[in-house]
């Protein structure tokens, strides 16, 4: 059985409507699938929602619900995102389904079995808003806990703990042997550190049920629920396993899930894309988890940064908020696509303003890539009739040189730096049009062998581009094979092969793919 690429977003919290954020990753990862399907790889990705835990519960009390119909209205908000994303995910995981309870309750009831969990009690501070409990350790000087933490209450409880110290040395000596393990290399380095520098606590796997009911019980003790992180982060072998994964069903054998006609094999994910908040839940706790119940690591941890909008926090508060549905809805769902990712390389934090993504829009997209396509098709629809005249190679070499770099970054997840090479291209092939003035060779009947090797040149580029940015911009990846009549989706990067456009071939008629705007973006919705 073939294992297939399997990635994976964070599977995010029902406590509102979606964000930027929310979006940026989301986008990220389906630019990561894209790419890994263009180079030939089958590919499952995975997203989802993290439905359980106390601010949910308390959430659908406030709105008169139970919290099932809580999340259930929500969800449906949040799968509606993906539609409007254009996400080219293959399941949509949420923790209150059945199948997920099942393999959380067999994890808890092997681990328990085994001796990695014992009960304690806890006397200590509780942050409701975070659902996590904090020490001493997180107060600032002045004895205040930081306000992200929201109203903090003392609290003496029994709960059940998941041992993690005896794990603490052999975590550090394989994510020193595995320099990929978590990208990029600082957001590494961060946990070594951490891990170097701390004792590893315990981690608190429970919360009693008559303080929280709202979550999935625990299979030996029916007084307690699971942690929600605890419950959340197996949301990434849930779906593996009800899609019978060889190696969850044998790490996992009490499972009892409905069997599938053709098991997949996707265990371990080869990338989990994560928020740099939550960085040290999947770099430190899921490790552990995972080798306690005896499965092996992801392969790469890949932990983006945050946005910003003109040098602020986003705050729903201060009203300093992008609503990504306003964009796409105003300015149009690739647009959307490319600066995100364009903009923001994955790691850093970045900057959102109204003024750096018309810019982009209008430099890179109208006046780039949308110019050279029309410009292009135009002139062979002016000049030759639409016909493709025979084949020539002047931009072959360097166009071949731009796809071999273009695989080495798909393959690294190097989103911002496939664009910028991508946009070389573009770059190199409205130069080419300045330096050959077609449409001055046209005027001379002398020069006619030479207008149909620079019209050539033009179309063919147009038609390896379209297939360099279909992960990024597939509806103008469509676009563009439809402008030039040919069939498929340019969905591989195979055929970005010079000279697979043939004489004698008739292109359809040129359209704007970008008009050009005036105003700023509506940002709000």
């Amino acid at each position: 059985m073939t294992k297939t690429f399997y990635i994976t977003t964070a599977i995010d919290y029902v406590n509102g409507q979606p964000h930027l954020g929310h979006a940026y990753e989301k986008v990220v990862t389906d630019v990561i699938s894209r790419a890994r399907r263009s180079l030939g790889q089958p590919v499952f990705f995975l997203t989802g929602l993290d439905e359980h835990g106390q601010k949910v519960q308390q959430a659908a009390v406030a709105e008169g619900k139970t919290p099932q119909a809580y999340c259930d209205d929500l969800a449906s908000d949040w799968i509606a995102f993906t539609k409007t994303l254009q996400l080219t995910n293959q399941d949509f995981v949420r923790t209150s389904q059945p199948r997920h309870k099942a393999v959380v309750q067999a994890i808890l009831a092997k681990l328990h079995r085994e001796g990695h969990f014992y009960q304690s009690e806890y006397r200590g501070f509780y942050s409701a808003r975070q659902e996590t409990f904090l020490t001493e350790k997180d107060r600032r000087p002045d004895g205040t806990f930081d306000p992200m933490y929201g109203e903090v209450t003392e609290l003496v409880e029994n709960n059940y703990y998941f041992r993690l110290g005896a794990h603490q040395q052999w975590l550090i000596d394989h994510i020193e042997a595995n320099p990929d393990f978590i990208k990029p290399a600082y957001r590494r380095n961060e946990v070594l550190g951490f891990l170097k520098n701390n004792t590893l606590e315990d981690l608190c796997i429970t919360r009693p049920a008559a303080r929280l009911s709202w979550g999935i019980p625990l299979p030996f003790d029916p007084d307690y629920v699971t942690y929600v992180w605890f419950d959340a982060l197996v949301n990434y072998i849930t779906v593996p396993a009800a899609l019978g994964d060889p190696l969850l069903a044998a790490a996992l054998p009490e499972l009892k899930l409905p069997s599938v006609e053709k098991p997949q094999s996707l265990w371990p994910a080869d990338i989990h894309v994560i928020g740099k908040d939550i960085l040290k839940f999947h770099a430190v706790y899921w490790p552990i988890m995972l080798k306690a119940i005896g499965l092996p690591l992801p392969g790469q941890i890949l932990a983006h940064g945050w946005w910003q909008k003109d040098g602020e926090k986003i705050s729903k508060s201060t009203g300093n908020i992008i609503d990504p549905i306003a964009v796409i809805n105003d300015w149009g769902l690739d647009a959307f696509r490319f600066y995100v990712t364009r903009e923001l390389d994955i790691g850093p934090d970045g900057n959102w303003t109204d003024a750096g993504f018309a810019s982009r829009y209008g430099a890179e997209l109208a006046n780039g890539l949308g110019n050279l396509v029309n410009r292009s098709l135009s002139m062979l629809k002016r000049y030759r009739g639409g016909v493709v005249p025979s084949q020539n190679d002047e931009l072959a070499a360097g166009t071949a040189e731009a796809v071999c770099k273009i695989a080495g970054h798909w393959d690294k997840s190097e989103l911002q730096d496939a664009l910028t090479t991508t946009w070389s291209v573009v770059k190199r092939a409205n130069e080419y049009i300045e330096q050959t003035a077609p449409f001055k060779l046209a005027k001379d009947p002398a020069q006619a062998a030479r207008l149909d090797e620079v019209l050539y040149n033009l179309t063919e580029t147009c038609r390896i581009l379209a297939v360099l940015i279909q992960p990024f911009l597939p509806q103008t990846s469509l676009r563009i094979m439809a402008q030039l009549n040919l069939p498929g989706q340019a969905d591989q990067l195979a055929e970005a092969k010079w000279g697979g456009i043939p004489p004698g071939h008739v292109v359809g008629d040129p359209l704007p793919l970008f008009p050009r705007r005036d105003q700023p973006p509506v940002t709000k919705a």
